[in-house]
């Protein structure tokens, strides 16, 4: 009887097992089926598609957009007079639209287009209109609409900064004729060169987040800006103190925050190489500040707010280009050179050579655009903690110093035709009593404050 019933369990586990096996093969089969009829969920024909990278660029596009508008419009219109507090805002805010607008219809083909024969200079019109770009199309592995929004705030913020070369003293017609041409002439061209397959990318030179193509660029065209538009009535012997440290203020720490997606960012991934660049970014901002405001404490005998978040831009400003390619230690040493240096150029700039560069562009930017992209040369050195250099840091050195100057003359000589240009046709200035009584009435009919 017990071998009987030993026997029945064994027949009856056998086709249980059998059973199993024909069940377990229906559903593959109805599971296999079921995923053919699903919709494209973005593993089939999208599987480059990083949606971790996707979502870091479209955070950092929000922070660097924020950088301009409201961080440098805040930060620049705190530091003009209150008669021309509305002009500067109203400048930040119309080039935001302006450059978007022109980044659609052209900008972005001459920066990032093929540009064939010429591509060592510039890119093409074949994306006028951003033809090309459709839903699926991808940069790497973002989609191709994120890196373009990207780097269009980048665009953006590039003309914003030379406002403070000629701030409170030139038409606003004339400022959107000049934006409109040197964007064309000399941003987009340098960018392509750099960042877009030129020759300066070619060639070797490291930027990692706008050393030339953002920071030298606009410094450079403020300065011969200020240049020719001459200083405002009454520098430098009458005071032009700011009229509100603490809008300035304000813009400043927005200016700090959104720079992580402006350098952090720039690594077009949520990798090792955006968290270095993040960290960076912020010892250079903390250690510009602490050293510009030590000196300034030396030499005036206090130190003021207005010094320390200069300090802080000058940092910010110093080690963009490096950001993606240097460590905490270059970084520290690349903050502190900035805020000293760059305390040392605005000196010079205004007492010495008396040019009237109103919210000190050049001095901080420019000199910290040039001084980071030479030191990146240094300090990306893996002996210095950095991310390795292919060259020799002389041969490196080199090459950065070709990337400056080489900038430094092209985006001087077409600024200077730009200006002539626009004068002949506008003029660039007010008049002395429109001056007087402010470019907020004069030019837009408005007052920043009615007490």
């Amino acid at each position: 009887m017990l071998q009987f019933g030993t026997l029945c369990a064994c027949i009856w586990t056998t086709g249980d097992f059998k059973m199993n096996i024909i069940t377990n093969r229906i559903l593959t089969l109805f599971t296999l089926i079921g995923i053919s009829l699903l919709p494209n969920i973005g593993y089939a024909e999208n599987s480059e598609l990083s949606g971790a990278n996707t979502a870091w660029i479209l955070t950092s596009t929000a922070l660097v957009l924020f950088m301009t508008i409201p961080g440098l419009a805040f930060f620049y219109g705190g530091l003009v007079r209150n008669k021309n507090v509305l002009s500067v805002l109203m400048q930040c805010f119309a080039l935001t639209c302006l450059v978007s607008i022109m980044w659609v219809v052209v900008l972005y083909g001459l920066a990032f287009g093929d540009g064939g024969s010429l591509n060592s200079i510039i890119g093409s019109f074949d994306q006028i209109f951003m033809s090309g770009i459709t839903n699926e199309s991808l940069s790497g592995d973002i989609p191709e609409s994120v890196f373009a929004m990207f780097q269009l705030t980048f665009a953006i913020i590039t003309p914003a900064l030379i406002v403070g070369g000629f701030a409170e003293r030139m038409k606003f017609s004339s400022m959107l004729l000049f934006s409109t041409l040197w964007m064309i002439f000399v941003y987009a061209p340098i960018c392509h060169m750099v960042w877009g397959g030129g020759w300066l990318g070619n060639l070797g030179v490291m930027d990692f987040a706008g050393g030339t193509v953002v920071h030298v660029n606009a410094g450079i065209a403020a300065l011969v800006a200020a240049v020719m538009l001459r200083e405002r009535k009454g520098f430098p012997s009458t005071p032009m103190p700011p009229h509100n440290l603490t809008m300035t203020v304000a813009g400043a720490s927005m200016l700090w925050v959104g720079w992580f997606g402006f350098n952090a960012g720039s690594a077009l991934a949520a990798d090792q190489s955006a968290g270095m660049a993040m960290l960076v970014t912020h010892i250079g901002a903390a250690a510009g500040s602490l050293s510009w405001m030590g000196r300034e404490w030396m030499k005036q005998g206090k130190p003021s707010v207005l010094g320390i978040v200069t300090g802080m831009v000058a940092g910010l400003g110093t080690i963009t280009p490096a950001s993606g390619f240097v460590g905490p230690m270059g970084a520290l040493f690349i903050g502190v050179s900035a805020g000293l240096i760059c305390y040392e150029a605005t000196q010079y700039i205004k007492k010495v050579l008396k040019i009237d560069d109103s919210l000190d562009v050049f001095p901080v930017h420019g000199v910290g655009g040039i001084l980071g992209t030479i030191l990146t040369g240094v300090f990306a050195s893996a002996s210095f903690g950095g991310m390795g250099l292919e060259n020799s840091i002389s041969t490196q050195v080199f090459i950065q110093i070709i990337g400056v100057v080489f900038t430094i003359i092209w985006c001087g000589f077409f600024t200077y035709i730009i200006l002539k240009l626009v004068d002949n046709l506008l003029g660039l200035r007010i008049s002395e009593e429109e001056e007087e009584t402010g470019i907020d009435l004069v030019e837009h009919g408005e007052k920043g404050y009615n007490n």
